[in-house]
């Protein structure tokens, strides 16, 4: 089979901390009236599988065809129970709510799942005054901790940080953490939907009763760890293969890694069939082309490159090209061997999100 990118529809959430910045400030078409809080871009969520739009699987779920064909849509070797990864645009206009999401081992033994959600944000914009708080402070018992969520007073327990445009945070599983607001991002996670909130409301906004709000507190605490303390980071730019292009490493771990890629010339990214790639185009059009043939990616566009497709060359339309770029790392391949090679010490790369140096697979 010769393969081909693949497009696929995408979900849109409610949730009440969104407003319109997806489609008004990152150009997205075709989205409802309303709010717009998130757009699930690839997605193999058990309750929001993507149908394929593009090609030879047109009309199938995403989730039939990766169980069809692993090794050349994710990567030779990889087995699994859903596509690994779920990619998505975030608008939180408002503070998103306090909350944490499973890590594996709690998503397995709590939830049933066979996975949890670490997940990392990119920040396409954020207002003067956007921060997030992510990670709890030394010192405090589960007592104090719930009193201060009962109060709500957050930073009371939480480190806050500001965040600017180009920053990405790595938040593993079972870490506390929220953002905003006037703040939009690319999201990259986990394939997983488990969370749990300390907040007195739910995702709609609807109050909750004080049992209920309760109850909560304590799932969260049950489930909380503070292991991991969460940073914006700027990044690591990679060795540049063609002159004048950027590509910057915003956060790696053995779950996923995210790169932004500021392109002025055509970009050649060659065959890596042990790994997939998705692109999403958050500029101009570009063109991708590979060996059976090319198309456009739009603006807020999205599309699958599977690990078997070879060669792809992405060629910005006008002046400037700009994407995020995910996939499932090796490593040491992908990640540590080529921003060594561009002068990084380890430690800075350790800061990335979570690079084992021993193993780096």
């Amino acid at each position: 089979m010769e393969w081909s990118p693949i497009r696929m529809t995408y979900h849109v959430r409610t949730y009440r901390f969104g407003e319109r910045l997806i489609p008004e400030m990152l150009g997205k078409q075709g989205v409802p009236d309303g709010v717009v809080a998130e757009t699930w871009e690839i997605s193999d969520q058990k309750d929001t599988r993507a149908t394929i739009t593009s090609g030879p699987f047109a009309g199938r779920l995403l989730h039939d065809v990766v169980a069809e064909h692993p090794d050349e849509i994710v990567g030779e070797g990889w087995r699994g129970p859903h596509f690994p990864i779920l990619d998505k645009f975030l608008d939180a206009s408002h503070l998103l709510p306090i909350h944490l999401h499973a890590d594996d081992e709690t998503a397995r033994r709590v939830h049933g799942e066979p996975n949890g959600k670490t997940e990392a944000w990119h920040i396409l914009h954020a207002a003067p005054d956007a921060s997030i708080l992510a990670g709890i402070r030394p010192g405090f018992s589960d007592d104090d901790l719930r009193q201060a969520f009962l109060a709500e007073d957050y930073d009371r327990v939480m480190f806050r940080y500001p965040i600017a445009a180009g920053d990405t945070v790595y938040v593993p599983g079972c870490i506390l953490h929220a953002f905003g607001p006037d703040t939009l991002i690319y999201e990259v996670q986990q394939t997983s939907d488990l969370g749990q909130s300390v907040m007195p409301t739910d995702l709609l906004g609807n109050r909750l009763s004080d049992a209920q709000w309760r109850a909560n507190i304590e799932a969260t605490l049950g489930e909380l760890k503070t292991n991991y303390l969460p940073r914006p980071n700027h990044g690591l730019d990679k060795p540049a293969r063609e002159a004048g292009n950027q590509i910057t490493v915003g956060c790696a771990g053995p779950y996923f890694a995210l790169e932004r890629w500021r392109l002025t010339e055509p970009h050649h990214d060659p065959a890596h069939p042990w790994r997939f790639l998705t692109l999403s185009n958050v500029g101009e059009p570009v063109t991708v082309a590979w060996s059976g043939g090319e198309e456009t990616l739009g603006r807020a566009e999205s599309l699958l490159l599977p690990a078997a497709i070879g060669d792809v060359t992405v060629t910005p339309s006008g002046a400037n090209g700009d994407l995020v770029a995910c996939y499932l790392p090796v490593l040491e391949r992908d990640i540590i061997a080529p921003l060594r090679a561009a002068g990084h010490p380890d430690g800075a790369i350790a800061a990335l999100g979570d690079v084992n140096f021993e193993h780096g697979g």
